[in-house]
């Protein structure tokens, strides 16, 4: 039999009545703090990430965003980093890689002309744009983009000046209009057509187009000069049925922009037998804005603009520290051109891949269906932009929207907020959502 000291019998009996007490004590009162279970991953970090400065900042810049970076030992391109702090010192939720989607017309080559100038980006320049390409053209007042067709769709937004446009469809009806600064034009593929600036503004006109194809090619388009330098001069007289000195005087190459005469406002155009067509301009400039807090927007598609059946607008404003709010389009992809203020752009790639750009009047944006993305003023003025879209109707889903009509438990299990939080969810898409 084992013998216990009485001091160590004294301890063993203390411990034993210790754990009676344990096993017998109440269960805890609803009032005892209950810890919140551990996240299935870390939270999300609060800290901020607005751009570092801006292409005013008169500071050279470093890649360096708090603790993260160093400076910049060797030489750099201390303009062209001010405008994209974003590039050079990126806010901590970007991650892996997006495709470059900025491109400013700046830094397109430029195709001088006697009466003009063309510049274009491709895909060649902006090898994410790959369902729309852009040409900036300038007409001096009379100066005409000759007689000419394209393989695409052709949809213009005037920028300023006026701008005559002629058209005849292939069922030989015909169409002459005048198109103001915020109007718009339309062409569908193969439609021959012509431009001619107005002495309306005593410099002409000069205008934003856009063709629903990345790899389109402004200097491989159909021209009527081009075309019948290249036809034998007989076959031409025979075809008009004229004599063979009728085209002595034909150009011997394309003449693409050349001066000439301003239009008059008011001489018709031939009659035609078949009739005038149905109207390929818009006066989008007519069109009232719809007001929202923190800016404005109005959109121009096929319900509206019956011609443009492939390509549709969003004009856009934002107020200094709005956003056009999260959202993305489910089979669209989005090209944007910014007229005024300061603007970036996340990218969200799927996968964890974010990448977030800045934009500045005349740059190019560009958003590939169905990436998610904002776009947010940064400046101190209005921001005014278009989006562009290759559809017949504009589409989009609001993320705000998304979740006010999901079951607020799908939606808290997911994001860990509160009632109240989701509760100033929009159930109605905003686009624009200002400032707190």
């Amino acid at each position: 039999m084992l013998r216990l000291s009485p001091a160590l019998a004294n301890t063993v009996g203390v411990a034993l009545l210790l754990v009676a007490c344990v096993s017998c004590a109440p269960p805890p009162t609803t009032t005892t703090p209950v810890v919140a279970p551990s996240p299935t991953v870390a939270y999300a970090s609060n800290d901020l990430n607005e751009p570092l400065w801006d292409f005013n900042s008169r500071i050279v810049p470093q890649a360096m965003r708090g603790t993260l970076g160093a400076n910049i030992l060797g030489p750099q391109n201390v303009p062209i980093t001010l405008e994209n702090p974003s590039l050079l010192a990126p806010p901590t939720t970007d991650h892996g890689t997006v495709e470059n989607a900025k491109w400013p017309f700046s830094l397109s080559h430029n195709r001088l002309q006697t009466g003009g100038w063309a510049r274009q980006q491709t895909v060649t320049d902006m090898p994410i744009a790959k369902e729309m390409a852009g040409v900036n053209m300038r007409l001096e007042a009379g100066a005409i983009r000759e007689l000419h067709w394209h393989k695409t769709a052709e949809w213009a937004y005037v920028l300023k000046g006026s701008t005559q446009i002629s058209t005849v469809t292939p069922e030989g009806q015909n169409y002459v209009a005048t198109v103001n600064p915020g109007d718009l034009w339309y062409f569908p593929p193969g439609q021959p057509h012509s431009l001619q600036a107005t002495a309306d503004d005593p410099e002409g006109s000069e205008f934003l187009l856009v063709f629903d194809d990345g790899s389109f090619n402004e200097d491989a388009t159909f021209l009527l000069t081009d075309w019948l330098a290249h036809v034998p001069e007989e076959v031409i007289a025979k075809n008009f049925q004229s004599p063979l000195t009728a085209f002595d005087h034909i150009p011997s190459r394309e003449l693409y922009i050349f001066p000439s005469a301003p239009p008059a406002d008011d001489v018709p155009p031939p009659t035609s037998p078949k009739g005038t067509s149905e109207p390929f301009t818009y006066a989008f400039s007519k069109v009232e804005p719809i007001k929202i807090a923190g800016g404005t927007y109005k959109i121009a598609d096929s319900t509206m603009f019956k011609a443009a059946t492939d390509i549709a607008v969003v004009e856009v404003t934002v107020e200094p520290g709005a956003i056009r709010e999260l959202h993305w389009h489910p089979t669209q992809d989005e090209w944007d051109f910014f007229l005024e203020g300061e603007a970036r752009m996340t990218l969200f790639a799927a996968d964890s891949n974010a990448r977030t750009f800045d934009y500045q009047p005349g740059d190019i944006g560009y958003v590939p269906a169905p990436y998610g993305h904002y776009i947010e003023n940064v400046g101190n003025t209005t921001l005014h932009y278009l989006e562009i879209y290759k559809t017949d109707r504009f589409q989009d889903v609001s993320l705000n929207t998304w979740l006010a009509l999901t079951p607020s438990h799908i939606v808290k299990a997911h994001l860990n907020v509160s009632d109240d939080t989701i509760a100033h969810f929009s159930k109605q898409d905003p686009i624009v959502v200002a400032p707190q």
